[in-house]
């Protein structure tokens, strides 16, 4: 059973992960760890005891993102309207990507880290509901698959007009 941290230990271990976030988020997850220490205004060897591997700081600056977007997708599955849920999760995904390097890094990436691994599984399992929702209400092509649209919010992201290009691609999405 892990023991609480000392009050200064946590507050250290909470401004590494805001650094991380900040850092990662702009540089991407192959930005350099003393950045992050530096920003976190502590020395690189209290990340690396909290953080012994980069995998582990990664884990803490993007879990709860990843816990958001399950909300999301909670959301959009909570909308009367299947095309309406698929399109707020659609373009939630796309913005919170388009300004986050390292979150976008995270989604179409292979992170080999346990929660994190979970937590993109439960995600890929609520978007195959989207897509199912949306094709069972005759809304969405019955050819499109759930990695279609992963690969949508991936590219679409990408694209400093991203919600422009969104528009297009979902008019293509939808069922005649």
């Amino acid at each position: 059973m892990d023991r609480p941290l000392r009050r200064d230990a946590q507050r250290n271990r909470d401004l590494l992960v805001a650094a991380a976030r900040e850092v990662f988020g702009s540089k991407g997850l192959d930005a350099p760890l003393e950045e992050i220490a530096r920003r976190a205004g502590v020395a690189i060897g209290t990340l690396y005891n909290r953080f012994p591997a980069r995998v582990n700081l990664i884990e803490a600056a993007f879990l709860p993102q990843l816990e958001q977007v399950l909300e999301t997708g909670a959301q959009a599955l909570a909308l009367e309207d299947a095309w309406a849920g698929l399109v707020y999760f659609v373009e939630t995904s796309c913005e919170r990507q388009s300004t986050d390097r390292g979150f976008a890094e995270v989604c179409s990436g292979t992170v080999e880290a346990p929660e994190i691994d979970k937590a993109k599984t439960a995600i890929w399992e609520m978007i195959t509901a989207l897509v199912g929702r949306a094709q069972d209400a005759g809304e969405l092509r019955q050819d499109f698959e759930a990695g279609d649209l992963v690969n949508a919010i991936a590219a679409t992201s990408s694209i400093p007009d991203w919600r422009r290009h969104l528009t297009f691609l979902l008019d293509g999405f939808r069922a005649k």
